[in-house]
């Protein structure tokens, strides 16, 4: 199943897109595309719908967030070889784990806002793990059961932030308004028979810039679940980022950060595409 949520911001209903490409509405079977949407036997009933018995959603609604805000926003960093290469750092032994914020959550489509003060603005195309069961001190043999599906996530980034103002950790460069991008659909973990052979591709104004393949990572998805599940548990709905493939600005000789006015389109086999403008910062600085 392609799970979406579709309408304006905060006011989102759940859908789904059929067989045949057409947004029906879940509204009378689940709440939301939440944790509780995603547990095995929620999901197993949602499969056994007859989709043309849903009702079709008229027009072309916007796409939100394809789940509804996780407990969790969980991000692996550096855990494509060639990626760790480009920035200079060393390849790790261990996933590299940190998080961002929850408020950075938009749809796959919605534009993406310039923080203020913010000069090194970056791109990455990463693969999103969602989990559909609680998962503590998992096995990784078994890891891959807990997991919902999958979908699109673009860790935008803000170098800057992140690397100079950051200390020993990344939080501020990887979680301001409008740098987690999440969708177009959420694609159930039925559909996606090796999630370790999935291209990945990032282009910036018609220009390639990234393209990869899931089995260069460093960490699998198998591993990363069962090694974050370790240290914490992880619930339904919660959503893992797991890392990118070469071709980050940061890496490139001089580094072309993104401006206003830019076009980023990013794309996973099976998991659809996204489409991001560039904006300048329109918020307001609240006074000390």
């Amino acid at each position: 199943m392609k799970l979406v949520r579709y309408g304006p911001a905060g006011r989102e209903k759940p859908g789904l897109i059929d067989a045949d490409g057409v947004l029906r509405d879940l509204s009378r079977k689940v709440d939301d595309i939440d944790g509780e949407a995603l547990s095995p036997m929620s999901l197993s009933g949602l499969r056994k719908l007859d989709t043309r018995r849903l009702p079709p959603v008229k027009g072309r609604p916007r796409l939100g967030p394809c789940i509804a805000t996780p407990p969790k926003f969980v991000a692996i960093g550096l855990n494509y070889t060639d990626h760790a290469k480009e920035t200079g750092a060393p390849i790790p032994e261990n996933p590299v784990v940190f998080f961002k914020a929850q408020t950075c959550i938009v749809g796959a489509n919605d534009n993406v806002m310039i923080p203020a003060e913010s000069t090194q603005l970056d791109w990455e195309v990463e693969l999103g793990v969602v989990i559909g069961r609680t998962a503590r001190y998992v096995a990784e043999k078994d890891a891959l059961r807990y997991v919902a599906g999958y979908c699109i996530v673009n860790d935008v980034s803000e170098r800057d932030f992140q690397l100079s103002r950051g200390a020993s950790q990344w939080s501020k460069g990887k979680g301001c308004d409008t740098f987690g991008p999440t969708g177009p659909w959420l694609v159930t973990s039925d559909e996606i028979k090796d999630p370790q052979n999935l291209d990945l591709w990032l282009d910036v104004n018609g220009e390639r810039r990234q393209t990869g393949n899931t089995r260069t990572m460093i960490f699998g998805v198998a591993q990363l679940v069962a090694d974050v599940s370790r240290y914490m548990t992880l619930l339904p709905g919660d959503l893992i980022t797991t890392g990118t493939p070469p071709g980050v600005a940061l890496g490139m000789k001089p580094p072309q950060w993104l401006k206003a006015g830019d076009v980023v389109t990013l794309g996973i086999t099976g998991l659809g595409e996204q489409r991001q403008r560039i904006v300048p910062f329109k918020g307001r600085r609240m006074a000390a």
